[in-house]
């Protein structure tokens, strides 16, 4: 089976080359695509979530012998988030290479952290299908890179770390609103906004409540940031 392009492309990007090639194909395939003859990415999706955090669980015992299960499960979560399997597949130019039905192509499905996350994902099990454990934990630990040793810093989730930001200036925690639920049931789509008392605020969509707040938080507070 030959992949298409951008699937080619990224396979150059992940540095696999893929002996079962239909494998990465159907990573990359949304279930906006499916049909009975073209499988989609969610059960793929189900099995590298659960490589991902062997790996990740490997890699912080591995790097701190002495932390406890405390330190270490706040550490994990940083890790294996699904922002932050979004911002690894921002890198890898992973969005450019999915196959979105025509509404999920015209909304942004691209852009979409939950369809990154859950594609980021699928290709970690596609790489362990093709060719083993050792040959995924390769790819997730290169790709992640130092996101694994910065960690501590990054452990906090940004909904927490935006009510400190907050608190710090005297403010009240922020708003979290639902603006918008659209989608089919089984794969619902939330627009949260988030809002601080000096008027800032931002929107995000993903796949539950949780990751649009996680989102939108992460989204204000990048913007914090970059006005200090």
């Amino acid at each position: 089976m030959k992949l298409a392009a951008e699937v080619k492309a990224l396979e150059a990007r992940i540095g696999h080359s893929f002996a079962r090639p239909e494998l990465l194909a159907r990573a990359v395939t949304h279930s906006s695509m499916s049909s009975p003859t073209r499988s989609d990415n969610q059960r793929l999706e189900f099995l590298g979530d659960r490589v991902l955090g062997l790996v990740m669980a490997e890699a912080l015992l591995a790097k701190d012998k002495a932390a406890s299960e405390g330190q270490l499960a706040p550490r994990f979560n940083a890790l294996v988030r699904k922002e932050a399997c979004a911002d690894v597949a921002r890198d890898i130019g992973l969005g450019e290479a999915l196959k979105l039905g025509r509404s999920e192509m015209m909304s942004g499905g691209r852009r979409k952290q939950a369809l990154l996350g859950d594609a980021m994902e699928a290709v970690i099990a596609a790489v362990y299908l093709d060719a083993g454990f050792d040959a995924a934990r390769d790819m997730v630990l290169r790709l992640w890179g130092d996101r694994v040793g910065r960690v501590e810093a990054d452990a906090r989730d940004p909904k927490t770390a935006l009510q400190e930001w907050a608190q710090a200036r005297g403010m009240p925690p922020p708003v979290y609103t639902e603006v918008k639920r659209s989608g089919p049931d089984h794969a619902p789509e939330f627009t949260i906004c988030v809002a601080l008392a000096n008027g800032q605020q931002v929107q995000a969509v993903a796949g539950s409540k949780r990751q649009a707040e996680q989102a939108a938080a992460q989204e204000l507070l990048a913007g914090l940031d970059a006005g200090k």
